[in-house]
């Protein structure tokens, strides 16, 4: 029996980036579909989540995500441009997000196709493996998506179209999350119990081993 689980994402966070090789490798090695669930991230979620975080806090994601990436040996670079419009002095957030709002709104549409794994794996590398600078221009994602065998055109159109049909996936996905016990990303869910962050990956496997997870045939 393919056991499941929810993975709650977000495409400014360098975890849930980092967390997808080690996701996509457990996926091939178990009989076990992951539900790839975008979220907003906290800047958007929790208005002003980071004037009242300690400041230290954005420092620290930064050296942490940057030796998780060299340790996993993954390709890695913060976005340019930043997914969040945000003065980072300030650390005001930008009333208008437009990368934000249209990678997760592309995200939800992928979900609702029940390919958002594939999807994200490859837009996410043109934003964070650091061979594109100016991922949001030119054919950059047109060009990843497609070769995951999406239609980025087709899919910005229907985003366009009903954007609100989109915000209720994504607003569930938030609901889902919330009740998961967990706010942060990447968040693993199986069975109502959640695992935060890509070094809980093991853990999670272990769990699911105790509820028959089983290893594909070769």
């Amino acid at each position: 029996m393919t056991l499941s689980v929810d993975l709650f994402f977000s495409f400014r966070s360098p975890y849930s980036y980092l967390a997808l090789p080690r996701t996509l490798t457990m996926v091939a090695d178990y009989d076990v579909a992951v539900n790839l669930r975008p979220v907003y991230p906290l800047a958007v979620r929790v208005p002003g989540f980071f004037k009242k975080t300690d400041p230290r806090f954005a420092r620290y994601v930064v050296l942490d995500s940057s030796r998780v990436a060299k340790h996993e040996n993954i390709p890695f670079r913060f976005p340019r441009p930043d997914p969040i419009v945000q003065d980072m002095a300030t650390l005001d957030v930008a009333a208008h997000q437009p990368y934000i709002h249209r990678l997760t709104r592309l995200g939800a549409a992928a979900q609702l196709e029940g390919r958002s794994l594939d999807f994200t794996h490859a837009i996410s590398r043109v934003l964070w493996d650091g061979t594109v600078k100016g991922w949001n221009e030119g054919d950059h994602l047109a060009s990843a998506a497609g070769a995951a065998g999406f239609d980025l055109a087709a899919m910005d159109a229907a985003v366009a179209a009903d954007p609100d049909r989109f915000e209720l996936v994504i607003k569930a996905n938030e609901d889902a999350h919330a009740a998961s016990g967990h706010w942060g990303v990447p968040t693993f869910v199986f069975e109502n119990e959640p695992f935060f962050g890509q070094d809980r990956i093991d853990l999670l496997i272990w769990r699911m081993e105790g509820k028959g997870l089983t290893r594909r045939k070769v």
